[in-house]
């Protein structure tokens, strides 16, 4: 029987996520709401989990009950074969003071290395939406000999100063690491594109030790910004394709398919993906399912309404515990036990879990977060002048409705 290597997974979930406000008021970016059902984290989680990558520590700081206990409810594997999810919250075991960046969060945590010894640390971000199986990028990883593999993405030169970008040679050695510069080098032969990380890693374990641990000079911080161009000066950076990838049950369509939803209108953007006529990203895929809890509610309900209005649903996604009474829902995403009430109208919207919309209200391009009552009658996301009054309007005309709002 051929050796498996022993992998640790460290996902980094520990970011504030400013440019998700005011969706990251109350919690961490990795635990907002998306789909419906699910949260940002799962998609990461599941990845590791449909790879049978089973030892996983998730690396918290920032607003993380909600997170954590997401993680404890959802994420259980088998303790008699030592499998595990497990937050690790800051705790401050180099001295009194919190993750400085996602390189000094691994080095503050070394522990958890030395306890489990692994050959190998996949080092993971916990705010994207994809699906990779894993086990490719170590595979290509341990067969070039590198210390660490960086997984990359090809995307517009436009967004490109968003992201740390590559240049690499023709065996995969990258050559220089541009991290999130205002003018970053395209593609050989594609002026439009670079390539980017996707802030997803896989290192020798003495690797990682090394960089991460301060030396007489000045500390390495962060993972883009320190510790990926220190190791690509060292030539010990390669570069993982994730176009390569392939996900059993996925077609053509879907490869490749990945989403920073670091912005409101990404995130907006990404979860109407989910939608379309044709979803360029697949939830209905049997053979790598994306994993969350969920909770013990009636199936979704489309009835009319109490004065025998009747409901019209469509190219919208309905959760468990939804009932739509009477109302019109196009192009929307209801989550878990949302009410909406006769002839209220929702048009491109998410509505998060426990939201409540008023008899003739109407919603267009909303994002509503958990336990909103929209009163009757409520006009939101037509006149963006005076939704600014009230509420955070993204650059594309987005109109976000915070956690538990109450109106006047």
């Amino acid at each position: 029987m051929a050796y498996e290597p022993k992998v640790l997974v460290m996902v980094l979930a520990g970011g504030e996520g400013k440019r998700l406000l005011p969706l990251t008021n109350d919690r961490a970016k990795p635990a907002v709401p998306f789909g419906g059902t699910y949260r940002i984290i799962d998609f990461a989680l599941s990845n590791f989990a449909n790879a049978r990558y089973l030892k996983i520590v998730v690396l918290t700081q920032y607003k993380s009950h909600s997170l954590d206990r997401h993680i404890s409810q959802t994420w259980r594997f088998s303790t008699l074969l030592d499998n595990y999810v497990t937050p690790v919250p800051a705790q401050m075991r180099r001295g009194p003071q919190w993750f400085q960046g996602s390189a000094d969060a691994i080095y503050q945590n070394l522990n958890l290395i030395y306890d489990e010894r692994p050959d190998y640390v996949a080092v993971f971000g916990a705010d994207h939406i994809y699906r990779m199986d894993p086990r490719q990028m170590v595979d290509q990883h341990i067969e070039s000999g590198a210390g660490v593999t960086v997984a990359a993405i090809p995307v517009a030169r436009s967004e490109a100063h968003q992201f740390g970008v590559i240049e690499a040679d023709e065996s995969g050695l990258i050559k220089a690491f541009h991290e999130k510069s205002i003018n970053p080098p395209a593609m050989p032969g594609d002026d439009s594109r670079c390539l980017a990380s996707m802030g997803n890693y896989v290192f020798n374990t003495q690797t990682l030790i090394d960089i991460v641990t301060p030396n007489e000079e000045s500390p390495l911080i962060d993972m883009g910004g320190d510790v990926i161009p220190a190791l690509t000066a060292e030539g010990k950076a390669h570069v993982y394709d994730f176009s390569t990838n392939i996900v059993p049950g996925q077609d053509e369509r879907e490869r490749g398919y990945w989403r920073d939803v670091g912005t409101l209108d990404a995130f907006y953007d990404a979860n109407m993906d989910l939608i379309a006529p044709v979803p360029v990203f697949n939830l209905y895929n049997e053979r790598w399912p994306v994993y969350t809890y969920r909770k013990a509610l009636p199936p979704a309900k489309v009835s009319r309404g109490s004065g025998g209005e009747p409901s019209f649903v469509d190219g919208s996604l309905l959760c468990q515990g939804s009932v739509i009474s009477g109302a019109h829902v196009e192009r929307s995403i209801v989550s878990p036990s949302v009410f909406i009430d006769h002839d209220a109208h929702v048009t491109d919207s998410i509505l998060n879990e426990g939201v409540r919309v008023g008899a003739g209200a109407r919603l267009n391009k909303c994002i509503v977060d958990k336990n909103v009552v929209i009163p009757p009658n409520e006009r939101i996301g037509f006149d963006h002048d005076l939704d600014r009054q009230r509420y955070h309007v993204s650059e594309n005309g987005i109109v976000v409705i915070e956690k538990e709002q109450r109106f006047s």
